[in-house]
C-alpha cells in the first residue's frame, strides 16, 4: 500500500506559525503585540506577539524564514522532540523581553524563528559526521549574527534595507529560549529511551 504524505510535527509548527501571522496581518496590533506591561493581566501575548508584523516587507521575510525551518525540518528528518522543543520556547521568547522593559512594544516571528534555528543545531549536534559539520556552520553564523546585531545596547535600531525598527534582543532571546528547550528536552528523551531500553545481559564469565 503506498504511503501518503505526512506532515512532520516540525513542518506542522512552521505552518502554523505561518498562517497564524497570516490570519494576524489585518487585526489590530495592540490586543496582540508584545507589550511587557500587559504581560502578565493578558498572558496570551506571550504567543500572540509572534503573530504581528509592522510591514508588509517585515511579513513575508518572516514567512520566507518560516519556509526555510520547514525545509530544514524536512531535509534533517528533525524528530517530534524538536518540535516540541520550538513550541515551548515559542513563549519564552517573548519572556525573555522582560528583562527590557524598555522596548514596550514588540512584534514579529524572528525571535521565535531564531528559537527553531538554535534547537535544529543542538539537534544536528547529537548526529555523527556532515550533519553535525553542518550544525557547527549554522551555529557559527547565528553567533555572529546576534553578535553583529549587538542585542545588548538599544532595544531598537534602525538597519539599512528595513522599513521598520528592529528589536535585537528578541533574536538573542529567541536563540536562548531555543536552545535551553533543546538541551532540556534532549536530556529528557535520552533519559527516556535509555530506562525504556532492555539492559543488556552481562556475558557468562
Amino acid at each position: 500500500m503506498a504511503s501518503g504524505v505526512r506532515l512532520s510535527p516540525w513542518a506542522a509548527l512552521a505552518a502554523l506559525l505561518a498562517l497564524a501571522a497570516l490570519l494576524a496581518w489585518p487585526a489590530p496590533t495592540a490586543v496582540l503585540d508584545w507589550q511587557p506591561a500587559l504581560a502578565w493581566a493578558e498572558p496570551w501575548r506571550f504567543w500572540s506577539a509572534a503573530f504581528v508584523h509592522w510591514s508588509a516587507q517585515h511579513l513575508l521575510a518572516n514567512l520566507a524564514g518560516c519556509a526555510v525551518l520547514a525545509l530544514l525540518g524536512w531535509a534533517a528528518r528533525l524528530p517530534a522532540r524538536a518540535a516540541l522543543a520550538w513550541a515551548l520556547a515559542w513563549p519564552l521568547t517573548q519572556a525573555g523581553l522582560l528583562l527590557r522593559p524598555d522596548l514596550l512594544h514588540y512584534g514579529g516571528l524572528s525571535g521565535v524563528l531564531h528559537a527553531g534555528v538554535a534547537v535544529a543545531v543542538l539537534e544536528l549536534l547529537r548526529r555523527p559526521g556532515r550533519e553535525r559539520l553542518i550544525a557547527l556552520a549554522i551555529a557559527l553564523g547565528l553567533i555572529v549574527k546576534l553578535s553583529l546585531e549587538q542585542p545588548l545596547g538599544p532595544a531598537l535600531r534602525a538597519l539599512p534595507g528595513w522599513d521598520i525598527l528592529i528589536a535585537p534582543v528578541a533574536h538573542l532571546s529567541g536563540a536562548v529560549s531555543g536552545a535551553v528547550c533543546g538541551a532540556v528536552i534532549g536530556a529528557v528523551s535520552s533519559a527516556i529511551s535509555a530506562l525504556a531500553s532492555p539492559r543488556r545481559s552481562r556475558p557468562p564469565a
